[in-house]
């Protein structure tokens, strides 16, 4: 069985993205060192840094989007959206059986979307 360990998100400006998702974690970074910060985010960790192979905004951010869960959804799209640098893609609307959703965007066009707490067969609270 595999674990997912972190996610890295090469940037040409990580300096403005991890103050963003400095914003969005809510805490210094857990780990800093060489221009890369990282937050440790429940299970997995999320990695910031320039990459030489990265240009520009995300080209497709359709291709990987970060899923955050919360329980306070509403509240937590209205903190996000207001964070310097975010860029609303959907307001929160139900994806269906009551599963709500809201997507945003990060400096660089990332994707990230907000979702209730995954429960087995129940979609959402």
């Amino acid at each position: 069985m595999l674990n997912l360990n972190s996610v890295m998100l090469g940037s040409t400006n990580p300096k403005e993205l991890a103050e963003f998702y400095e914003e969005l974690v809510g805490k210094k970074p857990d780990f800093s060192e060489d221009g890369w910060n990282g937050w440790q985010i429940g299970s997995a960790f999320l990695m910031i840094g320039e990459h030489s192979e990265a240009t520009g905004k995300s080209k497709e951010p359709f291709r990987i989007m970060l899923n955050l869960e919360t329980k306070e959804l509403e509240e937590e799209f209205n903190r996000l959206k207001e964070i310097k640098g975010a860029e609303v893609i959907k307001d929160p609307y139900d994806a269906g059986d009551g599963m709500m959703i809201a997507t945003l965007a990060d400096p660089d066009g990332n994707y990230i979307q907000l979702m209730p707490p995954w429960d087995g067969d129940k979609k959402s609270e």
